[in-house]
């Protein structure tokens, strides 16, 4: 699990899953060791989309979404992530942290339910998970409120998850 992997991410995403021109972006911040998604964000960002990061609301609540630019501080948050200040937008792509994933999109998460509850309220938002390979297992349990993921992005590809019960 190299964090520089995730240049190799970036590729993939680049070739072979790219959001829609213009749209704007919903990245994350890597903690711990989560695949780096930075290389992507600047990549994005030379291809004229705007990034927004996420901001970590009380429990129970969505996520919101904070503009970012390089450069910019970013303010240490519940949990160990971080956000930046900018303006509040609305993404219609998202690029979301996981710990674990399956064929099926099944993901799992960091237990808050955040990503769940921002996801189901942005039915029409692009989704791209994004992980090591090594994560992926053979089967996420999921419930009726988790929302599965077309596609995982990692350094060796993109997966594209099979539709399931």
């Amino acid at each position: 699990m190299d964090p520089a992997l995730g240049s190799e991410l970036a590729r993939h995403v680049l070739a072979e899953a790219p959001p829609p021109v213009g749209a704007i972006v919903a990245g994350y911040w890597p903690i711990g060791e989560e695949i780096d998604i930075r290389p992507l964000l600047i990549r994005l960002l030379e291809r004229g989309h705007t990034i927004v990061l996420p901001e970590t609301p009380r429990r129970g609540e969505a996520l919101s979404f904070r503009r970012w630019r390089p450069g910019e501080a970013l303010l240490r948050e519940p949990f160990g992530t971080f956000a930046p200040r900018g303006e509040v937008l609305t993404p219609d792509f998202l690029l979301v942290p996981l710990l674990a994933f399956d064929r099926l999109g099944r993901r799992l998460g960091y237990g808050g339910g955040f990503y769940d509850r921002t996801l189901a309220a942005m039915p029409a938002a692009g989704l791209l998970g994004c992980a090591y390979a090594g994560q992926e297992i053979a089967e996420v349990p999921a419930g009726p409120g988790d929302v599965r993921l077309p596609a995982v992005a990692t350094e060796r590809g993109i997966i594209r998850c099979i539709a399931g019960p």
